[in-house]
């Protein structure tokens, strides 16, 4: 019988290829500098299926590796046979235009299914909410943004966050300090946002206000601010923790992204992410580049980090599918987004 590897988690969240864990994989997930899993739709069948694989990884080591996904609903909901679809956050915007009030509602009743449903499958987090607003620019955010007001935007995206620690999820805003102006999609290019400080004021508000346990920021460059990309900015990072207040996780977007090139080769891009401040850094969709860091990668020890993500962790709570359906809030939520979807 093979005994539960006890170690540290690291600071990378890796991927896998596909519906249930190779050797490959079990040996990367077991390496120290690993510190969580991020799922795709190629890693999805069934919800069965999933709660076989997230308790496969749970069992690999001790502490147990998080698992997370992009499940914000609309486009980007990795999880669809036998889970709820989910309506695009701007849907909740279009709301809020005749009925603010039942718009909040909706906004709690939709956080809590979106992570109910993930958690008693056993996923520990989506990274969600978007908080970019929807400047009309950007079609990589388009009608994943709740609005263009920044107000609206705070106390949508705010409810959403209720619902979501409801059901025992943590919450993780992005793209910090906001995608919604530059254009280009950072998947495939690399973003530019002109923008002075101020003139990025109503980007910044959302996190300001809503009550995040992480944040993303965006591999977007504000050249007024900062020559690189936020994610590797200790500027842009270190407002965040110092003027904006915020203690919680960052965690880079996925360093594999055309949006994070100009900081280099995958090492040189994690190096610099790692000193700009992140906490946890996400390599997606490369397994050659997850090899290299793990091979070349050798970041200093940092208990401050480290205590950051236990925390994280620690407010993310157990459920289980019986459990979920039995609270007569999932059953008020999952009619709320078909009534929404039409």
């Amino acid at each position: 019988m093979n005994s539960v590897k006890k170690l540290p988690l690291g600071p990378l969240m890796i991927d896998i290829g596909g519906l249930e864990l190779s050797d490959l994989d079990r040996q990367r997930l077991s390496h120290p500098l690993v510190g969580g899993i991020i799922l795709f739709a190629r890693n999805y069948s069934d919800p069965a299926q999933l709660e076989r694989l997230t308790a496969e990884v749970r069992a690999l080591r001790s502490p147990q590796l998080p698992v997370a996904i992009d499940h914000e609903g609309g486009r980007v909901q990795r999880c669809r046979e036998g889970f709820t679809r989910l309506p695009a956050m701007r849907r909740l915007g279009e709301m809020w235009a005749h009925d603010p009030v039942q718009a909040l509602s909706a906004a709690r009743d939709l956080g809590y299914v979106l992570a109910g449903e993930l958690r008693a499958r056993g996923v520990d987090m989506s990274f969600t909410p978007v908080l970019d607003l929807d400047w009309g620019r950007s079609t990589v955010i388009g009608d994943r943004a709740f609005h263009g007001d920044p107000a609206v935007v705070s106390q949508l995206a705010g409810a959403l966050v209720e619902g979501l620690h409801c059901a025992g999820m943590a919450a993780c805003g992005k793209h910090f300090p906001g995608h919604g102006w530059a254009a280009a999609d950072s998947h495939v290019a690399m973003p530019v946002d002109e923008r002075s400080l101020d003139e990025l004021a109503s980007d910044l508000q959302p996190y300001r206000q809503v009550k995040l346990d992480a944040v993303m920021p965006a591999h977007v460059i504000y050249p007024q601010i900062d020559a690189r990309p936020a994610g590797f900015s200790p500027v842009w990072l270190k407002l965040l923790r110092d003027e904006l207040g915020f203690d919680g996780v960052i965690f880079s977007d996925d360093l594999s992204m055309e949006g994070a090139s100009v900081a280099g080769d995958i090492v040189d891009r994690a190096t610099a992410a790692w000193d700009a401040g992140c906490d946890m850094l996400l390599v997606c969709n490369s397994p050659a580049a997850v090899g290299d860091l793990l091979e070349r990668w050798h970041p200093p020890p940092d208990p401050v980090r480290a205590r950051r993500i236990e925390r994280l962790l620690s407010s993310i709570t157990p459920s289980t599918w019986a459990d979920l359906q039995a609270d007569a809030r999932y059953g008020a939520g999952v009619a709320r987004a078909a009534q929404m979807l039409g």
